[in-house]
C-alpha cells in the first residue's frame, strides 16, 4: 500500500492555506474531504487590509473601506451617537478569488471525496480508515477540517464560549449604514428594553457593498451558552426597525457559530491540526484568515525538513509540528487573550461599551496589532497594561473580577 508523506483532512480555508504551501515542498500529498475543495465557500471573510498587503495579496479584496467606524455610545442623544473613527482600511475577501488562488497553488494534490472514520498509528505510520472502508497510510495526518475535529486531542472544557452571528446580504428600504462605510461594532442598545439589555450583549457589524446592497450582521462577541440564531435575527430586525429600516430583498443569509476559547491541543499526539482544529481562532476577535496565511509557510517548510528524516514516526512528526505551530511565545500570548476574553464575557453592555471606547484610544499600531495577534509578547503585555491603567474604574474592577 502507498504511504503518503502527508494526508490532509478538510478542504476549507485552513486546509487550502496549508496545502498551497506544502505543495511547494515536493512531497507526496493527498487530501480527503466530504466537500470538494472547489465547492463555493459560503461565509464572508473580513480582514484588515494591511494583513493582506503585507503578504502581497491585497488584490484578493472584493471591497475595501477607508471610512471605518464603531459606535460605543448608548444611542439616546446626539452626543451618544458620535462614531469612533478608526482611520484604518478594512476589506472583504473575494471568496472565489481567494479559493481559486489557493487551489492554483495546490499543484499535484488530489482530493478524495471521503470522510475519516478512524485514525491510528501502527509501526510509526498513521492509517486512516474512511467511512467507505478505504484505508490510507501517511507518515503524517493533518486535520484541517475545523473546530469540530474528532481526531485532535485537547483538555476537556465544558464552558466553551462561542461567537455567534446572524447576517443578511440584501437590499433595504433605506441604507442601514452610510454610503461607502464599514461599521466594525455598533453597540448602541437604545432599541432594546431594559430587560433585553441584561442579556448577553451583541453588536451590529455592517458594510456598504455598493449598488444599494448592504451586509448587516448581529454579532455576539463570545458567550456561554451561545446566543441562538433566532435571538440574533430578532435583535437585528429590531435594531433595523427602530431606525425605520425594513429588509426589501435577501440575497444571502449568514449563520456563524464557532468557539473562541478552545483549549490548546496536546503537543504529544500523532495527528497535527491546523486552523480551527488547532485552536487558531483569535480569542480577542474571532479572526483567523490572517493567521492562517502568516503561519502556513513556516509550518510547511519545517514539516518538509522533518519528513526528510525517515526514522521519525507519525507521533514524532506531529509533535514537532505542534512545537512549530504553538511555540512558547504564541502560547503565552494566547493565555493573555484567553484571560481578557473571560473577563469581557462577564461585562454587561454598558461596561463593554466603556471598555471598547477606551480600547480604541490606543495608538492604531497598538490596537491593530492586538486584534491581528501580531504584537510580540513584551509589547502585548505593555499594551494590555497601558489599557488597564487608562481604563475607567468600573472597567478596572471588571478586569480584576472585583465587581
Amino acid at each position: 500500500m502507498e504511504i503518503l508523506d502527508i494526508l490532509i483532512l478538510g478542504s476549507g480555508p485552513a486546509a487550502l492555506c496549508l496545502a498551497s504551501e506544502l505543495a511547494k515542498q515536493n512531497l507526496n500529498i493527498k487530501g480527503i474531504s466530504t466537500k470538494s475543495p472547489k465547492e463555493k465557500w459560503e461565509n464572508t471573510y473580513g480582514i484588515w487590509a494591511s494583513e493582506l498587503e503585507e503578504l502581497g495579496l491585497e488584490s484578493l479584496l472584493s471591497h475595501r473601506w477607508s471610512e471605518t467606524v464603531s459606535y460605543f455610545g448608548n444611542g439616546e442623544n446626539k452626543k451618544e451617537n458620535i462614531p469612533t473613527n478608526h482611520n484604518y482600511d478594512y476589506g472583504l475577501i473575494n471568496q472565489e478569488a481567494f479559493q481559486n488562488e489557493l487551489l492554483k497553488k495546490c499543484i499535484g494534490i488530489e482530493w478524495l471525496n471521503e470522510t475519516a472514520k478512524d485514525i491510528s498509528e501502527k509501526n510509526k505510520i498513521s492509517e486512516v480508515i474512511c467511512l467507505s472502508g478505504l484505508k490510507i497510510k501517511a507518515r503524517l495526518v493533518i486535520d484541517a477540517s475545523g473546530h469540530k475535529s474528532n481526531f485532535v486531542k485537547r483538555p476537556l472544557k465544558n464552558d466553551i464560549a462561542q461567537q455567534a452571528a446572524y447576517g443578511i446580504v440584501g437590499k433595504f428600504s433605506s441604507p442601514p449604514v452610510s454610503e461607502e462605510q464599514f461599521v466594525l461594532m455598533d453597540f448602541r442598545p437604545n432599541h432594546l428594553s431594559k430587560k433585553e439589555r441584561l442579556c448577553s450583549p451583541s453588536f451590529l457589524y455592517a458594510m456598504d457593498l455598493g449598488d444599494e446592497t448592504f451586509f448587516v450582521e448581529e454579532t455576539s462577541l463570545a458567550s456561554y451558552p451561545a446566543l441562538s440564531q433566532e435571538n440574533l435575527k430578532k435583535r437585528l430586525l429590531k435594531r433595523l426597525n427602530s431606525k425605520g429600516i425594513e429588509v426589501s430583498e435577501i440575497f444571502h443569509e449568514e449563520n456563524c457559530l464557532f468557539p473562541m476559547n478552545l483549549p490548546l491541543p496536546y503537543k504529544k499526539q500523532f495527528v497535527l491540526g491546523f486552523g480551527g482544529s488547532a485552536s487558531m481562532v483569535h480569542p480577542a476577535s474571532g479572526y483567523m484568515v490572517g493567521s492562517l496565511l502568516r503561519r502556513a509557510p513556516l509550518l510547511a517548510e519545517k514539516l518538509a525538513t522533518f519528513l526528510k528524516k525517515p526514522h521519525l514516526s507519525s507521533l514524532d512528526l506531529a509533535s514537532k509540528g505542534w512545537e512549530v505551530l504553538w511555540p512558547y511565545e504564541l502560547i503565552q500570548r494566547h493565555k493573555l487573550y484567553q484571560y481578557g476574553l473571560k473577563r469581557l464575557m462577564s461585562f454587561d453592555e454598558s461596561r463593554l461599551r466603556s471598555f471598547f471606547s477606551n480600547f480604541f484610544k490606543l495608538s492604531t499600531k497598538e490596537w491593530v496589532g492586538f486584534l491581528t495577534n501580531t504584537l510580540p509578547l513584551p509589547k502585548l503585555i505593555y499594551v494590555m497594561s497601558k489599557m488597564f491603567i487608562n481604563s475607567p474604574l468600573r472597567v478596572k474592577l471588571g478586569m480584576l473580577n472585583l465587581k
